[in-house]
């Protein structure tokens, strides 16, 4: 076996992180390919072995995506329930003052949980952002005097700028916190060498790194093969 399919969400995030994951098996002397898929796809496409690995599935939450002969490992990065507001209305903050709920499909479920739980923000409204148009968005809000609340999952590209302040309350998320793992197909192991799977299993990527790979990608629209390679050559972050 010459070369490993790899199975990733369609979004730069994921797109990234698929990239990142690719120089370490290329590394070790296999071809890559890549497959976006939605979320409904991705079991199809590992029962189907349509791809050998999936670097898209957040622990416990798509534990439907392992079987008796699937295996998840490694610990990519952790997804982390986030909120935040604009840097400059941070000081003080209190959730009365909140005019709108910026959240993204993708945290709209925990989000939606929160703003239930919170009597101040009952009747504040929920605005649904794009991924992509996210930080637009909050730049807008900064410019129109809005003060949102922003209830997002990290990582996120908005984390590699200075545009948000992280709230205290987040802390009592965190228990809501998931691993980025990796899904290998019925039969990999088998196939493939150990050591290629020994260092999948102890690569950490973590949010920082990630934030600044979606930064690149959705941002500065670098490929995400050249973000990749920034990052193992420790030009992705500031030193």
């Amino acid at each position: 076996m010459t070369q490993l399919a790899i199975g990733h969400l369609y979004t730069a995030l994921h797109a990234a992180c698929a990239s990142a994951v690719a120089r370490v098996i290329e590394a070790n002397g296999f071809d890559v390919s890549y497959v976006d898929l939605s979320v409904e796809e991705r079991e199809e496409a590992l029962a189907n072995h349509e791809i050998d690995i999936l670097v898209s599935a957040w622990m416990p939450r798509d534990h439907a995506l392992i079987s008796d002969e699937r295996e998840a490992i490694g610990d990519l990065y952790q997804p982390q329930p986030t909120l935040a507001v604009l840097k400059d209305q941070a000081a003080g903050w209190d959730h009365a003052q909140t005019t709108i709920i910026l959240t993204t499909e993708e945290a709209r479920p925990w989000a939606e949980k929160y703003k239930a739980s919170q009597a101040s923000l009952q009747k504040i409204s929920l605005e649904v952002v794009g991924e992509s148009a996210l930080i637009a968005r909050v730049g807008q809000a900064a410019s129109s005097g809005e003060k949102p609340l922003c209830a997002l999952w990290q990582p996120h590209a908005i984390f590699h700028t200075d545009k948000l302040a992280i709230l205290p309350e987040t802390e009592a998320l965190e228990k809501q916190s998931l691993s980025a793992q990796m899904v290998l197909r019925d039969g990999l192991r088998a196939e493939i060498d150990e050591d290629l799977l020994d260092e999948l299993s102890i690569m950490m990527l973590g949010n920082r790194v990630m934030n600044a790979l979606d930064y690149a990608v959705s941002v500065e629209e670098e490929d995400p093969e050249a973000a990749a390679e920034a990052w193992q050559r420790g030009r992705l972050l500031p030193r």
